[in-house]
């Protein structure tokens, strides 16, 4: 339908429409309205008239649907339960707590934010849900509706009617078993690569997609050998000596990497960084997503940034509490 086309039917007119389908005649929808029988007639005809289409068989008794009745009905039912949830859910609002917050986590945040990002949500929604996953299914399920916020890889940058909010800045580093050498050119990675496999992040991951680009911006090229979609696996792999790869300080505290467990380095040539921010759709949950993202990056810099200095001194000023 074309913006500014007349929806050709309003909410009082489905529900008589509905009635007449529950009561099998234009006499019940009247008395269980209260209405009069002409009243309800005269409001099916404009209906069929504004749809263009003839939504009763009226030479049966009781009334049957035609094909096009029975579309209407269908998707009229789910309006007008729509609709009679509206109120309730107004009033819920005005007490200010919000009777349901979905919010989709990137799953390299998911150990450090997801309880108290849960527990704090607990004080402001009557029921809340906390998903952890890969930024891009949890992008599409924002633009579909199916959660309210996004916290996760820098994504959406050019989907209008959507507002951000900076979280966390990180570097891509690199990781390798305990005892391995420092490699200190790009060339060093190709030779690593002859001996180690390469251990890579999926491309149905932002981090895989950004590594890869990064990869081809220095143009080295690694064998494909081996790849995963959780910090988890990755960094498993090259704490049990079978790789090397490239993570960021969030995807060791995610996969519980402890310090001496792994040989961690900045990206010999060309830095690289990841950001991470707030995504939600303007407008529609007041300050709520900018609460959201400065609770966000408290937690950040007090609980999480502390221990991942302590074990990687040289990652200070690379990384970044955003303001």
């Amino acid at each position: 339908m074309a913006r500014g086309e007349a929806i050709p039917f309003d909410l009082r007119t489905l529900d008589i429409f509905l009635a007449v389908c529950d009561q099998g005649s234009m006499a019940g929808a009247a008395r269980h309205l209260g209405l009069t029988q002409p009243a309800i007639s005269q409001a099916v005809a404009e209906l069929e008239t504004r749809t263009g289409a003839v939504l009763f068989d009226r030479s049966v008794r009781p009334l049957g649907l035609t094909p096009a009745g029975g579309v209407l009905r269908q998707r009229a039912g789910a309006l007008i339960t729509e609709a009679r949830q509206i109120a309730p859910l107004l009033r819920e609002t005005a007490r200010s707590r919000y009777p349901l917050l979905r919010v989709g986590l990137v799953d390299s945040l998911s150990r450090a934010l997801s309880a108290p990002l849960g527990v704090h949500l607990m004080a402001l929604a009557d029921e809340v849900s906390v998903l952890a996953g890969l930024t891009a299914s949890h992008a599409g399920a924002l633009l579909t509706r199916q959660l309210d916020l996004l916290i996760g890889a820098d994504e959406l940058d050019e989907v209008e009617g959507l507002e951000r909010a900076p979280i966390f800045t990180e570097p891509y580093i690199l990781i390798a078993p305990a005892g391995t050498a420092r490699p200190e050119r790009l060339e060093d990675l190709a030779g690593m690569a002859g001996r180690l496999p390469f251990v890579r992040y999926s491309a149905r991951s932002k981090t895989g997609m950004e590594v890869e680009r990064h990869l081809r911006r220095v143009k080295l090229d690694l064998p494909h050998r081996l790849e995963f979609d959780t910090p988890q696996a990755v960094t498993s792999v090259v704490l049990r000596g079978q790789g090397f790869a490239i993570s960021t300080p969030l995807c060791l505290h995610e996969a519980q990497a402890r310090d001496g467990d792994l040989a961690c380095w900045p990206l010999p040539g060309p830095s690289a960084v990841r950001h991470l921010v707030m995504v939600a759709r303007r407008q529609e949950l007041g300050r709520l997503p900018r609460d959201l993202a400065a609770f966000c990056r408290s937690e950040l810099d007090a609980r999480i940034c502390p221990p991942l200095l302590a074990a990687m001194p040289w990652l200070a000023g690379a990384l970044r509490v955003e303001v």
